[in-house]
């Protein structure tokens, strides 16, 4: 319509390049992704209720395609629009003081730090075993996230919410202070 060309490769990426070539990001995958102008991203594992691969080690599972690629690429902000139209307020399961005032937001996500990319492991505690996932931020990796929140508000509503655990995680006190400095 617009006389817009597009050329498409597919690579590549979690259970169908376990099937096809035992790992779940192949480097092909990351070069041609990294040559491109843009990637569309599909799902990385199976089919609903699909546990094909789920007794594989976990460097060799589907979603471990999904963390490299993020890391390939620099991807460290996932956006999720949530807007409520009036068609179908009477289908939110949200108050009727929230449905009635509808809403339009942006959840702004970090995705190459934290806990997806901290040190992990298992081990016995008291002869029990154990298993612990670590969540560490950075200041940089807090501000490039608040950053991108704040510019998203400026061409919104100009409002932004810092959602944290603060009370109880040291990561959440860290990401406090820096958002609201």
């Amino acid at each position: 319509k617009y006389g817009h060309t597009f050329h498409c490769t597919p690579y590549l990426i979690g259970g169908c390049a376990i099937d096809a070539t035992g790992i779940p990001l192949p480097k092909e995958t990351i070069d041609g992704c990294l040559a491109s102008d843009s990637v569309l991203l599909g799902a990385v594992g199976g089919a609903v209720g699909h546990n094909k691969w789920d007794q594989m080690p976990p460097h060799l599972r589907p979603e471990k395609a999904l963390l490299g690629i993020r890391e390939a690429l620099g991807l460290f902000t996932n956006l999720r629009p949530a807007k409520l139209y009036p068609a179908l307020k009477g289908d939110c399961p949200l108050r009727e003081d929230i449905v009635a005032k509808g809403f339009d937001i942006m959840m702004v996500r970090e995705l190459t730090g934290g806990i997806y990319f901290g040190e992990r492991g298992r081990k016995t505690v008291d002869g029990v075993e154990a298993a612990f996932d670590t969540e560490m931020y950075t200041v940089k990796e807090v501000e490039r996230i608040a950053r991108v929140a704040f510019d998203s508000a400026r061409k919104r509503n100009r409002k932004v919410t810092n959602i944290d655990k603060a009370n109880v995680l040291e990561s959440s006190r860290l990401w406090r202070e820096t958002v609201l400095k």
